[in-house]
């Protein structure tokens, strides 16, 4: 068993993404330490999350800086102190400018099947209302690696539900969230192992390396 994969988790919402990597830890299917889990304004549930489960927190206010770029160096000042490995964006909802030293090292998760309703403003409950809307027979979920763009990033690795003819918002998110519960941590696991090359917009899984 190789040591735990050092992790920084970043959160805007209600944390449920970085529960569930909290509880993969815990059992042991993910072996992973997460340093430090970084919120975009304080109060949020998902930093409340990370107190009960003994992880040091930090805040960076979104709404305390005018200039993004500003910003997006106060973030990854808080990140750099934890000296993470792999920088996890679990809910994040705010446009990062990503310095070369994490280039390839932030990942995101999205509860659609991208390129399909990603980019500014489609998160949460506004992305599975759109797969409705759209008539869509199958949504899912994307893990894929941050670029300065929102939800544009090489695709890691996606997976699929079906969309129900009688879904309703709530519903559907309940689906696509085990999904994602799967999903992420296995992201972590390929990066983890070494397993991810990046070739122009595609991702490529090297099976032929051992598993960590």
């Amino acid at each position: 068993m190789h040591d735990p994969i050092s992790l920084a988790v970043l959160v805007s919402g209600s944390g449920t993404t970085l529960q569930n990597l909290i509880d993969e830890i815990a059992v042991g299917r993910l072996n992973a330490r997460i340093g430090i889990v970084i919120g975009s304004r304080p109060g949020l549930r998902g930093i409340q999350r990370a107190i009960d489960a003994g992880i040091p927190t930090h805040i960076v206010d979104r709404k305390s800086f005018d200039d993004p770029n500003t910003f997006s160096r106060q973030v990854f000042a808080a990140i750099d102190a934890a000296r993470p490995q792999l920088v996890c964006m679990a809910g994040w909802l705010c446009l990062l400018d990503i310095p070369p030293g994490y280039a390839a090292r932030v990942i995101n998760i999205h509860p659609s099947l991208l390129p399909s309703f990603g980019g500014c403003g489609m998160f949460g409950k506004r992305v599975h209302q759109a797969v409705i809307d759209h008539g869509c027979k199958v949504s899912g979920c994307t893990v894929h690696f941050v670029d300065i763009e929102f939800d544009n990033g090489p695709i890691i690795l996606q997976r699929t539900c079906p969309v129900l003819d009688d879904d309703t918002v709530e519903t559907l998110a309940a689906r696509v969230f085990e999904e994602e519960k799967i999903a992420f941590p296995e992201a972590i696991r390929r990066f983890a192992a070494g397993k991810l090359q990046i070739v122009g917009r595609r991702v490529i899984t090297k099976e032929n390396i051992n598993e960590v």
